[in-house]
């Protein structure tokens, strides 16, 4: 963590969850210096905490708001407010209207406004945080960065639905989500093992409480296992992922079930919390596991889907350079990044035991035809680089027209 200095300005970062807000400030002249994080976890539940530099606290945060409130009062508390010039924001879905960073304004709001319902678990939270936020900066600029521009030019066998054609034109597309995660590890793999790499033929799989995976190839996504909201794809802590299509008709037939019940089931009681009936800890799971045959289900599921996953991107890259794991699982686990590279080895993917345990940024034997990578992401880091260089971008604009 940097220091700050009196005379510099600053770019905040937000990135809102389910139940989490992040902060992070950062140098606007250079993105590398981060001076500032801050968060609250657990949003809404008894183990709710407020995580800064001075360490770990509990806290009463029943809900976004309260959590905002406490974030803000020890935001303003350790810089003035008139030294951050920006705010960016992660907006997880830009839907049909917004496909690149751009500044928040009323009529983008209320175009934002209209697709709640394609996220209705993220996006109202983050529009809650763009009004407050602004409200308490008034003089920075928010910017909005969005989580499914970074898949918005999917081929067209990747981003079309195979339903009725006419729908394409109201937006029903595969968006894909992630996006601003896995833009920071196409710039990680760039900087550290060249443009060799960043365009040669590339899976990351970013597993954390959401996941998903995304096959890269010139440096571009070709496909990715999020579809059009982010409730789809392999399964994750407490969403489903993809489903029978004939599941909802059968549940509103023989339990009763709206959808709004069924929204909920597939987003808040499914995947490794459904499965186990237990947790959606995963390290919590894979402590159980030998004893709880739920646990191990849904531990094996997890990793069986995601490795299905890898198989149909390796067909579809027509081969493969380098495997990517990120996100709290993908960093953390590496049981799961073992199991889930198991049987890979017949198109190249041999990890190294020891490494794996250490969690070295290289995982693969030195045998193995493809790389095996694990990689730290930083959202925020996106966030702020995207956020500065639209700022950039709009001062050189008011320059010229000043000439």
């Amino acid at each position: 963590m940097e220091t700050m200095n009196s005379g510099d300005r600053y770019i905040l970062t937000v990135n809102a969850g389910s139940s989490s807000i992040k902060l992070a400030l950062f140098v606007k002249d250079d993105i590398t210096q981060k001076v500032l994080v801050a968060s609250v976890e657990n949003i809404g539940q008894s183990s709710a905490k407020m995580v800064t530099f001075d360490g770990t606290k509990p806290i009463d945060a029943d809900n976004h708001s309260d959590a905002t409130k406490l974030l803000t009062e020890w935001l303003t508390s350790q810089i003035a407010a008139n030294s951050i010039v920006a705010v960016g924001h992660r907006i997880v879905h830009g839907g049909q209207f917004y496909h690149e960073t751009l500044a928040f304004s009323d009529e983008v709001l209320t175009n934002l406004r209209k697709l709640v319902a394609l996220d209705s678990e993220h996006l109202s939270i983050e529009l809650e945080l763009v009004t407050v936020f602004g409200e308490l900066l008034p003089r920075a600029q928010q910017v909005l960065c969005f989580d499914t521009a970074f898949h918005h030019n999917l081929p067209t066998r990747s981003r079309l639905l195979p339903i009725p054609r006419h729908f394409e034109a109201k937006g029903f597309r595969r968006y894909g989500f992630h996006g601003l995660s896995y833009a920071y590890i196409l710039e990680e793999l760039r900087r550290v093992e060249g443009e060799v790499a960043a365009n040669g033929k590339v899976i990351i799989a970013h597993l954390g409480s959401g996941a998903s995976l995304a096959a890269l190839q010139n440096g571009k996504p070709i496909d990715t296992t999020m579809s059009m909201t982010p409730a789809s794809g392999i399964s994750m802590s407490t969403r489903s992922g993809d489903l029978d299509p004939g599941l909802g008709l059968y549940l509103a037939n023989t339990e009763g079930y709206n959808a709004e019940r069924f929204n909920r089931m597939v987003n808040f009681e499914s995947g490794l919390l459904g499965v186990s009936e237990t947790t959606a800890d995963m390290k919590k799971l894979l402590e159980i596991e030998t004893d709880d045959g739920r646990a191990k289900d849904a531990v094996d599921i997890f990793c069986y889907q995601t490795k299905k996953s890898i198989g149909s991107f390796v067909a579809a890259l027509g081969g493969l350079n380098t495997l990517v794991f990120t996100g709290g699982m993908g960093e953390n686990a590496p049981k799961i990044r073992a199991r889930i590279c198991e049987r890979l080895e017949f198109f190249g993917v041999i990890i190294d035991d020891g490494r794996n345990q250490q969690g070295d940024r290289l995982i693969s034997a030195d045998g193995s035809q493809v790389g095996v990578h694990v990689i730290h992401t930083d959202e925020a880091i996106t966030i702020a680089r995207e956020t500065a260089e639209l700022i950039k971008k709009d001062q050189g604009v008011a320059y010229e027209s000043n000439q």
